[in-house]
């Protein structure tokens, strides 16, 4: 699914009024997001089933700092954004290049201190991206090693059949 993201920035204070701001997004322009029913308030058993992830995990992201400050009910319940789910497309998305979580937290942490830290993270996105390119080239490689041993094979069984 290609979807947007905006990068949810906070101060310190991550408990006042105002609305976070929105820095900028990864992809093509934004498109309509297919979410579980509601109105951008989602349960963590919502996110959960919309994103894959269990609820410990989504427990354990807001605990680390990977996630942004996630909004509550008067009785304590999580209550997703859409801006919290575009948030765990792109955390999804580092940990399929094999981001270490560290270096995602990292990140997120950045994201909140605001736009001093663009240079930042420009430069932790860019050697994660040279990262995930070698590891492609990689298994380019190794692609083409399959190939060739499957060929041999299908080779051998074709010749082996007209006999």
């Amino acid at each position: 699914m290609t979807v947007t993201h905006s990068e949810p920035v906070t101060s310190g204070a991550a408990a006042t009024a105002e609305p976070p701001v929105r820095v900028g997004r990864c992809g093509p322009p934004p498109l309509p997001h297919p979410r579980p029913t509601g109105q951008d308030r989602y349960t963590i058993s919502e996110v959960a089933e919309h994103t894959g992830l269990s609820a410990h995990t989504l427990r354990w992201y807001e605990r680390i700092g990977l996630m942004p400050h996630v909004d509550r009910t008067h009785t304590g319940q999580r209550r997703f954004s859409n801006r919290d789910l575009d948030w765990l497309d792109l955390v999804s998305k580092l940990r399929l290049t094999g981001m270490p979580v560290a270096d995602m937290v990292r990140y997120a942490e950045l994201v909140r201190a605001g736009e001093s830290t663009f240079a930042e993270r420009e430069q932790l996105l860019t050697a994660h991206r040279e990262d995930v390119r070698q590891r492609i080239a990689e298994l380019r490689s190794t692609l083409d090693v399959l190939d060739y041993k499957i060929d041999i094979y299908a080779d051998a069984r074709r010749a082996s059949e007209r006999f």
